[in-house]
């Protein structure tokens, strides 16, 4: 489903998974579906956005990356969204932060994969990240132990919320997070693109 401004009632939780999607695939798809039962969330968005700030090279265009993961993410509580595009917004924090104020009493959970919390302290303001919202990170191939012993994960240690409690999260008041293990979908937009199956500007 593809909403400019996605529609949710105050109280709701949504879990917010943010990137390139340069494309998107089943791993994207499988960890949504997984967030959406570990977390018990009323609703996914798909963030694609319109850079990475951590990478020296362009994504395909907007457009294109929208169109195939509108495509592939098919399920009545995901919405697929450009909203960092139309907000003006390159950094999560700041689109975070608009978000809180766009819909104010709606509880947001930021999703990630564990090897993003393994880099999550290159982000820009990281720590406002981890301080405004709860973070759900879901275990992909190889990266548990980076993620378990990353810089925001000892700094944070002690707002960790155990895997079997995971649906305490998003009803949880930041800093809090989550880190969980799950069946695992080993594809990459990486290698997706240098197969050639995805043809990016």
């Amino acid at each position: 489903m593809k909403a400019a401004l996605p529609i949710v009632k105050a109280g709701q939780t949504v879990g917010l998974l943010g990137g390139s999607f340069d494309p998107a695939h089943a791993g994207h798809v499988h960890i949504t579906r997984e967030a959406l039962k570990l977390f018990g969330l009323d609703q996914v968005w798909w963030l694609v956005s319109p850079g990475n700030l951590l990478k020296s090279r362009g994504p395909a265009p907007l457009a294109d990356r929208m169109e195939r993961a509108c495509a592939l993410m098919q399920h009545p509580r995901v919405t697929v969204t450009d909203i960092e595009a139309r907000l003006g917004t390159r950094a999560t924090a700041d689109t975070l932060a608009a978000l809180r104020a766009i819909y104010p009493g709606v509880r947001f959970v930021w999703l990630m994969g564990a090897d993003n919390l393994a880099q999550l302290h290159l982000w820009q303001d990281w720590r406002s990240i981890m301080e405004s919202v709860p973070v759900g990170v879901l275990a992909r191939p190889g990266q548990r132990i980076s993620a378990r012993t990353s810089r925001a994960a000892q700094i944070y240690r002690q707002y960790r919320i155990d895997g079997v409690a995971s649906h305490a999260l998003a009803r949880a008041d930041a800093p809090a997070w989550c880190f969980v293990n799950m069946p695992m979908v080993d594809q990459s937009s990486t290698v997706i693109r240098a197969q050639g199956n995805w043809n990016s500007a």
